[in-house]
């Protein structure tokens, strides 16, 4: 028996594992969309020069007067904080240290700052925890990360703040990733799938939850640190979850391995279980890997290469559509909440169509990739139309709408995808250069929208053309449905990999009160109701 057979055999159970690390992509969003409220514009007025005192001017046509920039410049923050009034109902980090004129760049530079960090986390926070565990990385990131969200919420200045944004992208993006290769980990492949959505629904549902918050929550500080005590409500129940058994089975250590495959048998019902791992072979017993194994073995160089790509294309048109369709009016609140809603439908959808044959991975995130991409060049198809009527909004937001739900399957997929096509001793790492590219591409997005100036419609070919090409390059991976996921660099090669049942540890479940016939019933039980096949 495989390790995934004995994982299938004996779970899974784990539920308080499954509804924790699920409910923490909710503490996740939250911080990746903060500047959104936190950096909203607000509404102002001023009293100066030949302006008469009552003339309120919202913050794009302030910004864009001359005379009002000019008198930014000449004049000291104490003058500036005497004439300059902000609506006394909102509070964010523009009212709170005027980032309006030509200081308004600031406050793109700290949704910059809090990416450029996301990009180093995931990149550390691999390759560390490959070597040192997923359990101590994930706690520690997380701890951090609370702890600088919290000193943000009451930085005196905005420099400190910028730093501060810094660092809790590199423990928000960094923790984020080890704790989805954590649960990816706890449970049998045939249940990734399934463990990958529900994580990518909950950051759905996390941005509609901020939007709600920060709807009752007007002062950006108060904001900022309520939102990190539902991350030491997370924290805390952390503390007592195990290693991943199939890191501490990479790393040779497999009595430890041992252990936690009986706590989940047990949780299971199966009080008496023992689990027995005895490899045959010690030869790829703890193989330690870095980054450059990614790039050293030609068929993780191509795989490497191809989600790289991959990765960068779903964050830019993901971020791409989203700066687009950020120009409509009304309440903010709840174009925000919207913003997540409208990525509910894609998840029942990427689950049924990964468990089909006739889609698997591979044509599931290809055809999402077509489609958004697809959708991106029927908006410029379209005829500009400035009506409000019912038919005009169907006709205007669909390819909009189809777009974005098009490429948060695609991100939901990838996820998925990736972590089942590398290997388990640089799965953490590969993640992490994947998510890195996703980075770039996040940092690329805010100014693809900015073509317009060039072409009223550039933006959306960019995007359209880069969805198409992601897709058409989908289709030179291998399938990984239904497939033994490799544990080493050498399984992904001819005999090593087609020969798995040879090379690996041969695991057996024990029931030491039952015959061998019962369980070997209940563990085919057991694979007859999975989820996923």
């Amino acid at each position: 028996m495989g390790l995934d057979e004995v994982m299938q055999a004996v779970g899974p159970r784990q539920l308080y594992l499954l509804c924790l690390l699920t409910v923490l992509q909710i503490f996740v969003a939250a911080h990746a969309v903060f500047m959104t409220i936190v950096g909203a514009t607000s509404p102002f007025h001023w009293d100066f020069g030949s302006l008469p005192s009552d003339q309120s001017q919202d913050n794009t046509t302030a910004n864009e007067s001359q005379q009002f920039r000019h008198w930014l410049r000449v004049t000291n923050m104490s003058e500036i904080h005497r004439h300059v009034h902000f609506d006394p109902g909102f509070s964010s980090v523009i009212t709170e240290w005027f980032l309006i004129g030509d200081a308004s760049y600031k406050i793109n530079m700290a949704s910059s700052m809090y990416f450029f960090g996301v990009l180093i986390g995931v990149i550390t926070f691999g390759q560390v925890s490959d070597r040192y565990g997923r359990k101590k990385v994930y706690l520690t990131g997380l701890a951090l990360d609370i702890l600088f969200g919290i000193v943000s919420g009451i930085a005196p200045t905005y420099p400190i703040f910028l730093a501060l944004r810094f660092f809790v992208g590199v423990n928000n993006g960094g923790m984020s990733l080890v704790s989805f290769v954590l649960l990816q980990e706890y449970v049998p492949v045939s249940y990734w799938a399934i463990t990958g959505s529900l994580q990518s629904l909950s950051f759905a549902v996390g941005i509609s939850l901020y939007a709600l918050v920060g709807y009752f929550i007007r002062s950006w500080r108060i904001l900022a640190i309520v939102i990190n005590i539902e991350g030491v409500i997370i924290l805390l129940p952390s503390l007592c979850i195990p290693e991943s058994p199939r890191w501490l089975y990479a790393q040779g250590r497999w009595s430890e391995a041992e252990q936690i495959l009986e706590s989940f048998a047990k949780m299971k019902g199966q009080q008496k279980s023992i689990v027995s791992l005895k490899p045959l072979t010690a030869q790829n017993v703890g193989e330690k890997a870095n980054v450059l194994d990614l790039f050293r073995h030609r068929v993780l160089l191509e795989r490497t290469l191809v989600l790289m790509f991959v990765w960068l294309i779903c964050s830019l048109v993901y971020y791409g559509l989203t700066l687009s369709a950020g120009d409509l009016g009304g309440d903010r609140y709840l174009n925000i909440a919207l913003s997540g809603l409208a990525e509910l439908p894609s998840y029942p959808i990427c689950l049924f169509l990964l468990s089909r044959t006739w889609s698997g991975r591979r044509r599931t995130l290809a055809g999402f990739l077509l489609v958004g991409g697809a959708a991106c060049l029927i908006i410029i198809l379209l005829p500009e139309t400035k009506g409000t009527g019912l038919l005009s909004v169907v006709i205007s937001q669909t390819p909009s709408i189809l777009g974005k739900l098009s490429i948060s399957a695609a991100f939901n997929v990838v996820y998925i995808y990736s972590s089942e096509l590398f290997p388990t001793s640089v799965r953490n790492v590969g993640m992490g250069i994947c998510s890195m590219s996703s980075r770039i591409g996040g940092i690329i997005a805010p100014f693809v929208p900015s073509l317009k100036s060039i072409q009223v419609s550039l933006h959306f070919v960019v995007l359209g053309v880069a969805g198409l090409l992601a897709g058409v390059l989908c289709l030179l991976l291998p399938e990984t449905l239904n497939k033994p996921v490799p544990e080493k660099i050498s399984d992904l090669y001819g005999i090593a990999h087609h020969k798995r049942d040879i090379v690996v540890p041969q695991v057996s479940v024990v029931n030491p009160t039952g015959d061998s016939s019962e369980s070997e019933e209940d563990f085919a039980a057991d694979e007859g109701t999975a989820l996923i096949q």
